[in-house]
Formats: C-alpha cells, structure tokens, sequence
C-alpha cells in the first residue's frame, strides 16, 4: 500500500498503474490522507466515496486511466458545489459537468473534489470570503496567486499530480509560477468552455496546473478540440503528447523583455529571466533579436468592467443584496461599475481591446517568441490583495495583471515554465508566441524541462 501519493509527474503515474507498480485505489487512498493531513486549505469539498467508485472501475488504459485530479470550484461538475468561491452562492450545487470535465472523465480521470480559488475567479490571489487562505507549499504564509490557487497548491504539495485551471488574466500561469509549475495558456478556444458558455468577454481559457511538460500535452490531447456549445472553440488538433520535441527550432526569433515595458518587477527577477531566456537561446540555437517593445495599453479597466458585466450577469437580482457577502474588491467593483459603467465607458473598453491586440500583434510580427517575467516577484505575503508595496516591489492584483492579462485580451498562448529561486521561493519565465503556434511553445518549454530541471513539488 502507498503511504504518499505520487510524486512523479502524472504521465509516470499511469505508466506504474499499468506496469502493476501500484493501484488506482491505493493512489487515491494515499490522496484521502495526504489532502486531510495538510494544512495548506488547498481543498474546499472532497467526494471520497464516488472517487473510490473511480478508482475501483478505472480502466489504466486510457491516457489518464485511473488518476485523482483536483477540479478548480469554478469549473462544473454536477452535484458538487457551485458556490464559484463566494458566500451569495453558498448554497447552489452545478446541475451539469462542463465540457472539459466530461472529457476528463472519459479519458480516465477521477475527480476528488474541488480546489479552492478566488471569488468568481475575479482577483489573481489565494483568499476568499467563503474558504479564507489558500497557502502556498514552498511556504504557507506566501500566496499562491490565483485565481487558480487551490489546484496549484494541491499539485505543489503533492497532494495530486495534476488540477484543472482557468486562466481569464492569468489565473494558471500566475499561480504556476508563484508554485514552480507549468501553466500553459492555450490560444483562445483551445480548449471549450461549454456548456452554458458566456460569450464575453472572450478572455478566458481553460487548462491545468502540472508538473511538467508531457503532462500539459496529455492534458490537450483529452480536452482540446471544437464543441458547439463553445461557438469560439478552436478545430481539434491531434498529437500533443507524441509531437512533443519535433519542431525545428533552430532560427526562431526571440525577444526578451523582463517587464513587458510595464510592470515592476525585483530586478533579481529580471536577471534570472534575462538568464534563462538566455540560456534557452543557446539550448535552442534560437537568434536573439535587436527588439524595441511596442506600448502595450494598461488594459486593467477593460479587462475588470468586461469580466463585471459577466459577473452582473451571474449575479442577476441577487446584486445589490449581495454586496456584504462579496470580497471587498469584487463588492467596489460592482458598485464602481453599477455607478460608472456607460456607453462612453464601454468605447474606451472596446478600443483599449483593439489598442492591445494592435501591439501584441506588432510583436509577432517582428518575433516568433516572446520572453518575460511570469510574476513581477516572488510569492508575496498571503493576506495581499490589492496592490502593495513591498520591498522595491508594487505586488499584488493589477502588477501580477501587467504580464500576463495582455495576451488573455489578444488571445495569444503563453506559457510559465519555473526557472529558479527568489528567497527560498520558485520564480518563473514567460513564453509567449503567435495564435495557434500552442505546440511550439510547448517543445520550448520542454527544453527548459531538459535542461534545467526542476523540481516537481515543493520541499
């Protein structure tokens, strides 16, 4: 019998299921435990006895054939809770699975219960009203970001190999990074978002938390692929996980740029991200190129009132009754929009779209690739919200929101691969490339994996 789950990646976990080398049910009983001795509030609610079921009828053959995943509390699965983080849905259960959870199921996976995330996924941190803190492996008084926070902690700690996410302004890449995981944005559509989809504002991906590259394939080669109910879904593309390391990369032009030109970041960050791109450069025999950064708008407003109409609309006639049992920041925000938001505003939202997508599109234009900062720093104490100073650093939502948000508005893929330490704490690397070129990106960061491995959970 297994005293501790898994430690390898999830790919390694179903080669010992088939090889005989442990069970599926002696896996997830090693999960149960693990999940209930830790103190990291990484998950809000488990389903132990249909996990069991799972595991009791899983057939190994399949591509995640028999393994406990975490499902992020924003993404549905039917009856399970669908509080999406906040005390005004306290109460709800989801009436259906979503999309990428049925595919999940289908190829073998076997959900044990939903991680924590901030409310309605709204602010890139690990607290909410309804489940507290969310504290991060390496260091539990550290936050994880988020909104993807509990299943970057789950698969950090070791408590499961491999989550779902969803990343709206950067809710993988940024919790991936704070916890030494790969976090891949797929180009918009990539992975459906059905049932039920909300159209707008066409920000929001979805995807998982893992530890390593090989696993984010496996992962795309399951979930990815065109679904009605998602009218934006992107064709199926097949091959993920056997395409891995076939690119011709040899030429490729990069730029790197520590800050995007906008956001502050610890300048030992930038020096271990103009290392690491450097490094990569070599690796790949890519051709570092002369490169000055368009100005990329701050699209902070645009991307917060697109995504409060959706809220607006999830929340229907509960709002303004509702406002005491909202976060503080999503409670301003309602009121802010409630007050504010008009036809003038609404302008100003569309051309800052069009403005960034203008820029991004400047950039590849003149590179295939992109190099930055996941994170402007290091994780940052747990309780911060809003932004702060700390150190020569402003951490919190809207500097985490200048990396990664511009390509969740343009819809580009990017990817945060771990490249170091800051203060005893993983620090992380930024790939960014052209729509639809997700696979190279992938065998990119599989070369980092190669070469500069990393750790897959924390100490």
């Amino acid at each position: 019998m297994a005293d501790t789950p898994w430690s390898g990646d999830t790919c390694s976990l179903v080669d010992a299921f088939r090889a005989g080398e442990r069970s599926p049910l002696e896996e997830l009983e090693a999960t149960l435990a693990a999940i209930e001795a830790s103190d990291l509030n990484a998950f809000c609610s488990l389903e132990p006895d249909l996990a069991r079921e799972g595991a009791w009828a899983a057939d190994v053959s399949l591509p995640f054939g028999g393994v406990p995943i975490g499902v992020k509390e924003l993404e549905p699965v039917a009856g399970w809770p669908g509080t999406e983080a906040s005390l005004a849905f306290a109460d709800r259960i989801f009436e259906f699975d979503s999309t990428m959870v049925t595919r999940l199921r289908a190829a073998g996976a076997n959900p044990v219960g939903q991680t924590t995330a901030s409310e309605f996924g709204g602010l890139n941190v690990s607290v909410s009203k309804l489940h507290g803190v969310t504290g991060n492996p390496w260091d539990p008084t550290r936050t994880t970001g988020g909104s993807s926070a509990g299943s970057a902690a789950a698969v950090a700690a070791g408590l499961v190999t491999i989550a779902t996410g969803g990343d709206g302004g950067g809710s993988i890449r940024i919790p991936a990074g704070f916890c030494g995981l790969v976090g891949m944005k797929g180009t918009a559509g990539r992975i459906p978002r059905g049932p039920r989809t909300v159209i707008g504002p066409l920000t929001v991906v979805l995807g998982c938390l893992a530890r390593s590259v090989r696993d984010v394939a496996r992962w795309y080669d399951v979930t990815t692929g065109y679904d009605r109910r998602d009218p934006y879904s992107l064709p199926r593309v097949d091959g993920w996980e056997r395409n891995l390391d076939l690119h011709d990369l040899h030429g490729l032009k990069v730029a790197i740029v520590p800050d995007l030109g906008r956001a502050v970041i610890r300048p030992e960050l930038a020096d271990l991200v103009l290392d690491a791109g450097q490094a990569l450069v070599r690796d790949a025999e890519l051709d570092l190129v002369d490169f000055t950064m368009p100005t990329l708008p701050d699209t902070s407003v645009a991307w917060a009132m697109s995504n409060l109409a959706t809220l607006a609309l999830e929340l229907g006639d509960r709002w303004p009754a509702c406002k005491d049992d909202l976060t503080m920041e999503m409670a301003f925000g309602m009121q802010l929009a409630s007050e504010y938001y008009n036809l003038e505003m609404a302008a100003k939202v569309e051309g800052d779209k069009t403005a960034t997508n203008e820029a991004v599109a400047d950039i590849f234009d003149q590179v295939d690739v992109l190099i930055c900062a996941t994170n402007p720093d290091a994780a940052y104490p747990a309780e911060v919200t809003m932004n702060t100073r700390v150190g020569e650093v402003q951490v919190g939502v809207e500097n985490n929101l200048a990396l990664t948000g511009p390509f969740n508005i343009s819809g580009n893929p990017s990817v945060a691969v771990p490249i170091g330490q800051v203060d005893g704490l993983p620090v992380s690397m930024q790939l960014v490339a052209g729509h639809h070129r997700d696979a190279l990106l992938l065998d990119l960061a599989r070369v980092v994996e190669r070469e500069r491995p990393w750790p897959l959970t924390a100490p």
